[in-house]
Protein backbone atom coordinates (compact mmCIF):
# COMPACT_ATOMS: atom_id res chain seq x y z
CA UNK A 1 0.00 0.00 0.00
CA UNK A 2 2.98 2.31 0.45
CA UNK A 3 2.95 3.54 -3.18
CA UNK A 4 -0.85 4.06 -3.35
CA UNK A 5 -2.37 7.46 -2.59
CA UNK A 6 -3.82 6.36 0.77
CA UNK A 7 -0.52 4.62 1.57
CA UNK A 8 0.46 3.40 4.98
CA UNK A 9 1.32 5.26 8.12
CA UNK A 10 -0.32 6.62 11.23
CA UNK A 11 -3.82 5.34 11.80
CA UNK A 12 -3.43 2.24 9.64
CA UNK A 13 -3.01 -1.35 10.66
CA UNK A 14 -2.16 -4.50 8.74
CA UNK A 15 -5.89 -5.33 8.68
CA UNK A 16 -6.77 -1.89 7.29
CA UNK A 17 -4.06 -2.20 4.63
CA UNK A 18 -5.32 -5.66 3.62
CA UNK A 19 -8.87 -4.32 3.25
CA UNK A 20 -7.69 -1.32 1.23
CA UNK A 21 -5.60 -3.52 -1.05
CA UNK A 22 -8.44 -6.01 -1.51
CA UNK A 23 -10.74 -3.13 -2.46
CA UNK A 24 -8.20 -1.96 -5.04
CA UNK A 25 -7.83 -5.46 -6.48
CA UNK A 26 -11.61 -5.83 -6.79
CA UNK A 27 -11.84 -2.40 -8.45
CA UNK A 28 -8.95 -3.41 -10.77
CA UNK A 29 -6.83 -0.47 -9.60
CA UNK A 30 -4.05 -2.69 -8.19
CA UNK A 31 -1.89 -4.89 -10.41
CA UNK A 32 0.87 -7.32 -9.54
CA UNK A 33 2.71 -10.43 -10.67
CA UNK A 34 4.24 -13.02 -8.34
CA UNK A 35 7.31 -15.13 -9.17
CA UNK A 36 7.07 -18.71 -7.89
CA UNK A 37 9.41 -21.68 -7.94
CA UNK A 38 7.10 -24.47 -6.80
CA UNK A 39 5.43 -23.25 -3.62
CA UNK A 40 8.13 -20.67 -2.83
CA UNK A 41 7.56 -17.04 -3.85
CA UNK A 42 10.88 -15.50 -4.91
CA UNK A 43 9.65 -12.05 -5.81
CA UNK A 44 6.91 -9.84 -7.06
CA UNK A 45 6.25 -6.90 -9.32
CA UNK A 46 3.71 -4.19 -8.66
CA UNK A 47 2.66 -2.09 -11.64
CA UNK A 48 0.07 0.44 -12.63
CA UNK A 49 -0.54 3.83 -14.17
CA UNK A 50 0.93 6.78 -12.25
CA UNK A 51 -2.45 7.72 -10.73
CA UNK A 52 -2.58 4.27 -9.08
CA UNK A 53 0.97 4.50 -7.66
CA UNK A 54 1.67 8.18 -6.97
CA UNK A 55 3.89 7.78 -3.89
CA UNK A 56 7.19 6.74 -5.44
CA UNK A 57 10.44 7.40 -3.59
CA UNK A 58 12.26 10.61 -4.52
CA UNK A 59 9.01 12.03 -5.94
CA UNK A 60 10.07 15.69 -5.82
CA UNK A 61 13.27 14.99 -7.78
CA UNK A 62 11.28 12.79 -10.18
CA UNK A 63 8.84 15.64 -10.89
CA UNK A 64 11.60 18.25 -11.39
CA UNK A 65 13.29 16.17 -14.10
CA UNK A 66 10.19 14.79 -15.82
CA UNK A 67 9.96 15.49 -19.55
CA UNK A 68 7.04 13.19 -20.49
CA UNK A 69 3.42 13.08 -19.43
CA UNK A 70 2.94 10.69 -16.49
CA UNK A 71 -0.36 9.58 -17.97
CA UNK A 72 1.49 7.77 -20.76
CA UNK A 73 3.59 5.56 -18.56
CA UNK A 74 3.12 2.53 -16.39
CA UNK A 75 5.10 2.35 -13.19
CA UNK A 76 6.87 -0.97 -12.69
CA UNK A 77 8.24 -1.77 -9.24
CA UNK A 78 10.17 -5.04 -9.34
CA UNK A 79 10.82 -6.62 -5.95
CA UNK A 80 12.44 -9.83 -4.82
CA UNK A 81 12.44 -11.90 -1.66
CA UNK A 82 15.37 -13.91 -0.40
CA UNK A 83 18.30 -14.65 -2.70
CA UNK A 84 17.18 -15.94 -6.08
CA UNK A 85 19.42 -18.27 -8.02
CA UNK A 86 21.27 -16.70 -10.97
CA UNK A 87 18.88 -15.62 -13.69
CA UNK A 88 15.69 -16.41 -11.77
CA UNK A 89 14.92 -12.76 -11.04
CA UNK A 90 15.41 -11.81 -14.68
CA UNK A 91 13.00 -14.52 -15.89
CA UNK A 92 10.40 -13.52 -13.31
CA UNK A 93 10.68 -9.84 -14.16
CA UNK A 94 10.40 -10.69 -17.86
CA UNK A 95 7.20 -12.58 -17.07
CA UNK A 96 5.83 -9.49 -15.35
CA UNK A 97 6.55 -7.42 -18.46
CA UNK A 98 4.77 -10.07 -20.56
CA UNK A 99 1.76 -9.67 -18.26
CA UNK A 100 1.83 -5.89 -18.74
CA UNK A 101 2.14 -6.30 -22.53
CA UNK A 102 -0.99 -8.46 -22.48
CA UNK A 103 -2.93 -5.59 -20.91
CA UNK A 104 -1.56 -2.44 -22.51
CA UNK A 105 1.25 -0.91 -24.51
CA UNK A 106 3.39 2.18 -24.23
CA UNK A 107 6.17 3.65 -22.17
CA UNK A 108 6.97 1.87 -18.92
CA UNK A 109 9.07 3.31 -16.10
CA UNK A 110 10.94 1.65 -13.28
CA UNK A 111 12.83 3.14 -10.34
CA UNK A 112 15.69 0.76 -9.49
CA UNK A 113 18.73 1.28 -7.34
CA UNK A 114 22.29 0.78 -8.56
CA UNK A 115 23.27 -2.50 -6.87
CA UNK A 116 26.95 -1.58 -7.03
CA UNK A 117 26.23 1.35 -4.71
CA UNK A 118 23.87 -0.08 -2.06
CA UNK A 119 23.66 -3.28 0.01
CA UNK A 120 21.38 -5.96 -1.51
CA UNK A 121 18.91 -5.63 1.38
CA UNK A 122 18.11 -2.09 0.25
CA UNK A 123 17.18 -3.01 -3.33
CA UNK A 124 13.48 -2.69 -2.62
CA UNK A 125 12.63 -1.49 -6.14
CA UNK A 126 15.02 -3.93 -7.80
CA UNK A 127 18.52 -3.64 -9.20
CA UNK A 128 19.39 -1.35 -12.08
CA UNK A 129 21.19 -4.25 -13.79
CA UNK A 130 17.99 -6.35 -13.80
CA UNK A 131 16.05 -3.61 -15.54
CA UNK A 132 18.87 -3.07 -18.06
CA UNK A 133 18.99 -6.81 -18.81
CA UNK A 134 15.28 -6.53 -19.62
CA UNK A 135 15.92 -3.75 -22.14
CA UNK A 136 15.21 -0.68 -20.01
CA UNK A 137 17.40 2.37 -20.62
CA UNK A 138 18.49 4.97 -18.09
CA UNK A 139 16.48 8.18 -18.32
CA UNK A 140 17.72 10.18 -15.33
CA UNK A 141 18.99 9.90 -11.78
CA UNK A 142 16.47 10.77 -9.04
CA UNK A 143 18.45 9.89 -5.93
CA UNK A 144 21.96 9.13 -4.81
CA UNK A 145 21.59 5.54 -6.08
CA UNK A 146 18.12 5.57 -7.73
CA UNK A 147 17.30 5.91 -11.42
CA UNK A 148 14.29 6.34 -13.67
CA UNK A 149 14.58 3.73 -16.42
CA UNK A 150 12.21 3.38 -19.37
CA UNK A 151 11.17 0.86 -21.98
CA UNK A 152 8.48 0.82 -24.65
CA UNK A 153 6.19 -2.19 -24.33
CA UNK A 154 4.38 -3.47 -27.40
CA UNK A 155 1.14 -5.36 -26.87
CA UNK A 156 1.37 -9.14 -27.02
CA UNK A 157 -0.65 -10.84 -29.70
Amino acid sequence: MGFHADGVGKGTTAAVNRERKLSRVRAETAHAALVFDGDHCHGWCQFGVPDELPRIKSRATYERGRTTSPGLADRVLLRRQGTPSPGRGHRGAGGALDLIAGQRRGRVEGYPEDAASVPAGFLYNGALSTYETLGFTRDRKIGKHRWVVTKVIEPSS
